[in-house]
């Protein structure tokens, strides 16, 4: 007789991804760092201080996500008004936001993150990579003609091109099988009748 329950792996169950597993780790990690950095600025600069700057980063990440959010709505507002000129572009709105949002979160890492993402050369570096990063994954390139955003946009820009459905229109009491003189349509044989 066994005293211990044994652990046996269910072949049936699914394999726990590593995303699952090292995620939690990471972040764990991640907040054991940002700690330890705080104190160690409390220990040589003083307690207001660090105080002062992590109310300063949620101060200027807000208005960073603010300026962020105008802009990208802006510029959405613009892209679906038909006929109208498109703006110039403004790259890199997704990567203001996430450093404005890095910004409020407490901590030197996360603040270090943020001026990554906040300096236009390393934005543009962050962009390109994290387009030809999608562009792997989902399959298409932005711009080309399998792009869904792009056939979206041409959509709208000629709404007269609706989408046309080949079909056959059947009213009520006409034979599918016959045209309307009475004689097989093309492609049908006549049927048994009997």
């Amino acid at each position: 007789m066994m005293t211990g329950a044994s652990q046996q792996s269910d072949p049936t169950r699914p394999k726990r991804s590593r995303a699952r597993t090292f995620v939690p780790l990471g972040i764990a990690a991640w907040l054991v760092l940002e700690i330890w950095l705080l104190t160690l600025v409390a220990d040589v600069a003083g307690g207001l201080t660090v105080f002062l700057l992590l109310v300063a980063g949620v101060v200027v990440g807000g208005a960073v996500v603010k300026r962020g959010g105008r802009r990208a709505w802006q510029s959405l507002a613009g892209s679906m008004r038909p006929g109208a000129e498109e703006p110039a572009a403004r790259p890199g709105s997704s990567f203001t936001m996430l450093g404005g949002l890095l910004l409020m979160v407490p901590g030197l890492v996360s603040d270090v993150a943020a001026l990554v993402c906040l300096f236009p050369p390393t934005r543009a570096l962050l962009r390109r990579r994290a387009e030809s990063a999608l562009s792997r994954r989902m399959g298409f390139v932005p711009g080309s003609p399998s792009d869904p955003f792009q056939q979206a946009r041409e959509q709208w820009e000629r709404p007269e091109q609706g989408t046309v459905i080949q079909g056959e229109v059947i009213r009520d009491g006409d034979d599918p099988g016959r045209d309307g003189d009475g004689e097989p349509g093309p492609g049908l044989r006549p049927r048994d009748r009997g």
